[in-house]
């Protein structure tokens, strides 16, 4: 398999904005499915937003309004705009791909938000 690198995470006030990116390398044709996931301490790992790659996107319902996920083609990289950042948004955050022999996990970057 590949290899998937987030960056982008970093500290910010409630408010503010978040761009994450995941840069994908070996695999690019074979991801049917690109996921955002996040874990908080003490929680369980959750889905926060993915993309299809016929480009259907589904969002867990607390950052719906807030999160969009999309892909630069040319880079090969996906990205997370998280706006209007909330407090509870504070977690490590995951990008996955799902191909047809399974799921690859990034190593996760730190997003904290401060109230």
């Amino acid at each position: 398999q590949g290899q998937l690198v987030e960056s982008g995470g970093g500290s910010m006030q409630a408010g503010g904005s978040l761009r994450l990116s995941c840069a994908a390398s070996g695999y690019i044709h074979s991801i049917n499915v690109m996921g955002w996931y996040r874990q908080a301490p003490g929680k369980q790992r959750e889905l926060v937003a993915s993309m299809h790659v016929s480009g259907n996107k589904v969002y867990a319902d607390n950052v719906r309004d807030r999160f969009a996920i999309s892909r630069d083609n040319k880079k090969n990289t996906w990205h997370l705009q998280m706006n209007s950042l909330k407090s509870e948004d504070t977690a490590v955050y995951y990008c996955a791909s799902t191909t047809d022999w399974g799921k690859n996990w990034g190593p996760g970057t730190q997003v904290t938000v401060s109230s």
